[in-house]
């Protein structure tokens, strides 16, 4: 009896501390909101680009499929073979990244991480907060610190296209906004823009098979309309001459 109280306990100040850390999450990216939607295929196609451009040399997406990718994303597989695999790999493999773990612990100090379900466990809104929140640090050994993940060993690799900006603090030393210090080759839209098509793209990477249940459903509703009509005056004339 008493094992099971102490059970039950220790979910509760569990499920407490979860809410808690949901709760400083949301607020301190409560800011930045992704506008996100997988049945935007320009949106989608665009993430894809910028995605493999800027990010794939360090993140991998382990269960993703090229063939499969150019396929739901409406591209030419000779297309993307031509624009959007750079290294000797082939269309129907996975989205995996050359780069060694001795190697990427010597320069980052840990190996990055897969980001292939991180779309599921953190959410589109953090991954839009964490692009568009890094700001200059001299005290970080790259140069960059961010407001949605603090610390981060992550290198800005969007700032030329950002620009630079300076962490503003409250009167309780909070994160406030931000101070531009630079322009970058993409004006605030362009970039918000960017952020949120690879934000989009790496939701559809979590769960692919979203895609197909969006255009399933609306046939299915579709069949279940028309079947109700049906039923509905089948009954009723098969009820008539019954008192």
């Amino acid at each position: 009896m008493m094992k099971n109280f102490y059970i039950c306990f220790a979910l509760f100040v569990l499920s407490i501390n979860i809410s808690f850390a949901a709760s400083q999450k949301s607020e301190l990216a409560q800011k930045y909101k992704a506008a996100n939607s997988i049945n935007n295929k320009a949106s989608l196609q665009r993430g894809a680009k910028y995605y493999v451009n800027y990010c794939s040399g360090c993140h991998s997406l382990k269960y993703m499929r090229m063939n499969t990718l150019a396929k739901d994303l409406g591209i030419d597989e000779a297309v993307f073979s031509k624009n959007l695999i750079f290294a000797n790999k082939k269309i129907g493999e996975t989205m995996t990244i050359p780069m060694k773990e001795v190697d990427a612990i010597q320069w980052f100090g840990a190996l990055p991480p897969d980001l292939s379900l991180t779309a599921r466990s953190k959410g589109a809104d953090y991954i839009y907060a964490k692009l568009n929140t890094y700001y200059e640090d001299d005290s970080s050994v790259t140069g960059y610190n961010n407001v949605a993940y603090p610390n981060t060993s992550m290198p800005h690799i969007l700032a030329e296209l950002q620009g630079g900006q300076k962490l503003v603090l409250d009167s309780n030393n909070k994160p406030k906004g931000f101070d531009k210090t630079s322009e970058g080759s993409f004006n605030d839209l362009e970039y918000k823009q960017l952020t949120n098509d690879i934000t989009n793209f790496l939701v559809y990477v979590s769960e692919p098979a979203k895609l197909k249940r969006y255009s399933m459903g609306f046939w299915v509703l579709l069949f279940l309309f028309i079947f109700t009509i049906l039923a509905y005056y089948t009954k009723k004339e098969f009820w008539k001459d019954i008192h």
